[in-house]
């Protein structure tokens, strides 16, 4: 498998589609009075956020990102992959800090590593 090779994992695309109607369920809102326009924000940022964040992953390591920013964890760092009590992916590093991997569900972990080309000791499967 390439090294160029990037799995993506993102929030449903029903956010996006709520955060559309939110924003455009605003407008008359917005409009109303000129104090008002900040309003918009709210849904234009969680539309922003549902495009952004997330986890990718390719055979180096994980980019986890979120609206304004992102982290970056070599997969040496990275000891245990694991489903977390909510059923969302965790990783434990290295240094002995536990991460929730944005976007990704205990349940998409074997898929996260098959992809990336990583076998790890401790990974659910």
């Amino acid at each position: 498998m390439s090294s160029s090779h990037t799995v993506s994992f993102r929030h449903n695309q029903a956010i996006l589609a709520a955060a559309i109607i939110a924003f455009i369920g605003t407008l008359p809102l917005a409009g109303a009075r000129w104090y008002l326009l900040p309003v918009l924000l709210v849904p234009l940022a969680v539309g922003l956020w549902a495009l952004r964040a997330g986890t990718d992953a390719d055979a180096h390591e994980l980019r986890l990102r979120a609206l304004l920013g992102q982290r970056r964890i070599s997969w040496d760092r990275v000891v245990e992959l694991a489903p977390g009590p909510r059923g969302r992916a965790l990783a434990r590093l290295d240094d002995g800090q536990v991460v929730q991997l944005p976007a990704v569900r205990g349940s998409d972990l074997p898929r996260l590593v098959e992809a990336t080309g990583q076998t790890l000791p401790g990974a659910a499967h």
